[in-house]
């Protein structure tokens, strides 16, 4: 078998009588480098561009964790609620579990709702013109975030014999895989694909209408997620034999990319 690379031994670091989880960090510093980078692109728009992404992230970040996590529970059911589930576990968002369309749905809610507030007291730009702004620190989060996934030996695909591959210990594999070792690593896919957007928006941007780069950012993430989505083999609920987020990543990924070829009809 080619080597493969391993899955962190340790989830956790201790610190005394403290208990830091690996995911939350990934998460933190996702959130961090989204707010950080969102601030300064917006600040070409406007002077207050930093305070601003700051102030809204305020009620966005929350809405966007407590939305990820509603979804992940509703998508997965069995884990908390099933035979083997426990209920409590739902509020263990340390143990990984943020569905990404809950979090970018209430999050985009909780942050237009910010916004708009804050556009009552102060001249602001569109909605669409902020969205576009935030659009490559979210994928940067994004791709940060999936590191998270691999410290906690989840989210990976179907058994893979490459030098690519990830290593996944025993007490992690699904039932029906436990003879294999190593698998395709679709955290680390999904990380690639998000880099790879972000850096296409980050270069050609400019040259898009309000509304675009965001839509962009939507349409080309479920272009990706959902050939992540058909190599996945962790539990999850289907529809007519596919996973729930395949049909998602059609249903999402077709209207962004309807919005994206409507803004480009608009005269601005």
């Amino acid at each position: 078998m080619n080597v493969a690379f391993p899955t962190p031994a340790q989830s956790v670091l201790e610190l005394g009588p403290l208990t830091i989880h690996y995911y939350a960090l990934c998460i933190i510093t996702g959130i961090a480098i989204a707010i950080w980078l969102g601030g300064k692109r917006f600040q070409y728009t406007t002077i207050q561009g930093q305070s601003i992404v700051s102030e809204v992230a305020i009620v966005a970040v929350p809405s966007g964790i407590i939305g990820g996590r509603i979804y992940h529970v509703i998508s997965s059911p069995n884990a908390y609620f099933g035979a083997n589930g426990s209920p409590i576990d739902a509020f263990k968002i340390w143990e990984g579990g943020l569905g990404i369309w809950g979090a970018i749905s209430l999050g985009l809610f909780g942050a237009y709702l910010r916004y708009r507030s804050l556009a009552k007291k102060v001249e602001l730009p569109s909605f669409a013109v902020f969205a576009d702004a935030l659009a490559p620190g979210i994928l940067f989060a994004q791709a940060i975030g999936r590191f998270g996934n691999w410290f906690n030996g989840e989210l990976f695909g179907k058994p893979l014999d490459s030098w690519w591959a990830v290593e996944i210990p025993l007490r992690y594999r699904p039932n029906g895989f436990s003879e294999f070792e190593s698998f395709h690593p679709t955290f680390l896919y999904e990380a690639i694909w998000c880099t790879l957007i972000a850096v296409v928006i980050l270069k050609y941007g400019k040259n898009f209408k309000a509304g675009q780069s965001f839509a962009l950012y939507v349409a080309s993430y479920c272009l990706g997620r959902f050939f992540i989505e058909l190599i996945r083999i962790d539990t999850a609920n289907t529809i007519a034999g596919l996973r729930v987020n395949v049909w998602v990543s059609v249903l999402v990924g077709a209207g962004a990319a309807l919005y994206f070829a409507r803004a480009s009809k608009k005269i601005q």
